[in-house]
């Protein structure tokens, strides 16, 4: 069984993508857009993808997007989300795991021909929470992990916005050791991150690649994890996510040039393995993150086609895929 621990599902089914559709009849009937769709329900089930962390992420407002501007619009998108969810698990898509015990039984009786996709909600960015005292109601909803920033939250500074951690920051991960919800590191800024890591050492990266190999000097360099920070990470046991997208797999790259090759995923993975072992190394692909398959690598045009990154890695990652992510999410969630 395949695990993807970053997946934005919900978040795309709101802006209109019918994940319940095959991916032909997806891209048929979208608008030509820049971003090809990869990821549909039907994808992940013929990819033998079983389980994956599936996103609750609201939307700030930036330059390029309308979003929230307050903890209350960014809570409302979170509950449609959530409620998106509910219904994917009503109508049989998917099954809402809520424990690492459940975990473990769903991919015990798991069966590519008929079981539902298994989700363990996280959420990608605190503002949704009014505040510590909020956390049990997410909790209670399913909520499992959670990220204290996506850019700049009350909580820490996160991708291209630089900041510590806050005195709200501090308070809501002590709430969240308390009611046993893991750490998402990646989007947060370096400031944070090691103090983070200490308050609330249950912790991994879902979608983070190697800053060491694609650093370029630029404000959002902050988003990839440096070496101190992988190693931060390896000794308290966590993982860390591939993210499947060429501007964060090769320095410099940008959309007038040929898509990565595969082997600029298994270099990053390679370089992570050297530094805390391959464990602790696994898939957080973001396939339907904000970009489609003109941003993949070269071969990657549709979910099913990572059997090729499957295919490329050295034997000895064979969990990377998925095992390794199941003993993590068995144990921390």
């Amino acid at each position: 069984m395949w695990i993807d621990a970053h997946l934005d599902l919900a978040y795309n089914a709101l802006n209109g993508r019918d994940l319940t559709l095959d991916l032909t009849t997806l891209r048929e009937r979208e608008p030509q857009s820049p971003d090809t769709a990869t990821v549909t329900f039907g994808e992940l089930r013929r990819s033998g993808v079983g389980l994956c962390l599936g996103t609750l992420f609201a939307m700030p407002q930036t330059a390029e997007h309308a979003g929230y501007t307050d903890w209350q619009d960014a809570r409302a998108q979170a509950l449609a989300q959530l409620d998106q969810y509910r219904r994917w698990e009503d109508a049989g898509h998917i099954a809402l795991i809520r424990s690492g015990a459940e975990v473990r039984q769903h991919a015990a009786r798991y069966d590519p021909a008929s079981s539902p996709l298994g989700v363990i909600l996280l959420m990608e960015g605190a503002d949704p929470l009014r505040d510590v005292d909020d956390l049990p109601f997410w909790a209670e909803a399913g909520v499992r992990a959670i990220g204290l920033s996506w850019g700049k939250t009350r909580f820490a500074g996160g991708t291209a916005a630089p900041g510590p951690l806050t005195d709200r920051g501090r308070e809501l991960l002590g709430g969240m050791r308390e009611l046993n919800v893991a750490q998402d590191l990646s989007h947060l800024d370096e400031r944070a991150f090691f103090e983070a890591v200490e308050v609330q050492p249950r912790c991994f990266a879902s979608h983070s690649n190697s800053r060491t190999l694609v650093r370029n000097g630029t404000p959002d360099d902050n988003r990839h994890l440096s070496d101190e920070m992988v190693q931060a990470i390896g000794e308290r046991g966590g993982m860390i996510g591939l993210v499947l997208l060429s501007l964060f797999l090769k320095r410099g790259w940008t959309t007038e040039q040929p898509r990565v090759g595969l082997g600029e995923v298994v270099r990053h993975a390679e370089h992570y393995a050297s530094l805390i072992g391959w464990d602790h190394v696994g898939l957080g692909s973001d396939m339907d993150g904000g970009f489609g398959n003109e941003k993949t690598p070269q071969g990657i045009d549709a979910y099913r086609d990572l059997e090729r990154l499957a295919a490329a890695l050295p034997p000895e990652a064979g969990g990377v895929m998925g095992g390794n992510w199941l003993s993590w999410l068995g144990a921390n969630v």
